[in-house]
């Protein structure tokens, strides 16, 4: 199998536990991770609960990334969130990967922060439950991971479902076996893959 790549981008204010699980648990699947900041020249972003992360690349460095990315990734945090859907380009971006038929995720309140205010959120999808009437003209489903063939895009509801999310993407790309794998290896127990 081809190495997989994904992007998890971050703003000042992004949910650090989810942006850390999703990142983790890709990793541990084989997945090349790279961790890029939407916050112009700065590395270094600080989260929601006041964590620094040092990423990996600036996020306009990463789009330019010949051969792009498997998957892009945007964790919640209210205000990480709507700093992200503010992002001009990377809006762009993500618009392109729709019209291509290219997976994106989005986590917690950046399903409805990022993605709905910028026509990006899919036919049917979840977020941060307290959110859901932002999501008005879409199916919102009481579900901890939702992913929508269609619309090639793959939803959760927060900082509790975050490896689950996590490990949903690492079975979409790199199959159930190697999910079955992290999980166990993970002691999770819940009915994830």
């Amino acid at each position: 199998m081809a190495s997989k790549e994904v992007l998890v981008v971050l703003a000042t204010g992004s949910e650090e536990l989810e942006a850390i699980a999703v990142s983790n648990v890709l990793r541990r699947a084989g997945i090349e991770v790279t961790v890029a900041s939407a916050e112009g020249d700065a590395r270094t972003v600080t989260c929601a609960r006041g964590t620094r992360i040092e990423c990996d690349a600036l996020l306009s460095e990463a789009m330019m990334k010949p051969g792009g990315f498997d998957m892009v990734v945007l964790p919640g945090g209210m205000n990480g969130s709507d700093r992200l859907g503010k992002h001009t380009a990377l809006m762009e971006f993500l618009h392109g990967r729709k019209e291509k038929g290219e997976w994106y995720a989005a986590i917690c309140a950046a399903p409805a922060l990022a993605l709905k205010p910028n026509g990006l959120f899919p036919k049917k999808g979840t977020c941060f439950p307290s959110l859901q009437d932002k999501i008005e003209g879409a199916e919102w489903m009481q579900a901890r991971v939702v992913v929508d063939e269609e619309c090639k895009c793959v939803t959760s509801q927060g900082p509790g479902t975050a490896i689950e999310f996590g490990l949903k993407i690492a079975e979409m790309l790199m199959g159930k076996d190697v999910a079955e794998q992290v999980q166990s290896s993970m002691l999770v127990t819940i009915p994830v893959v």
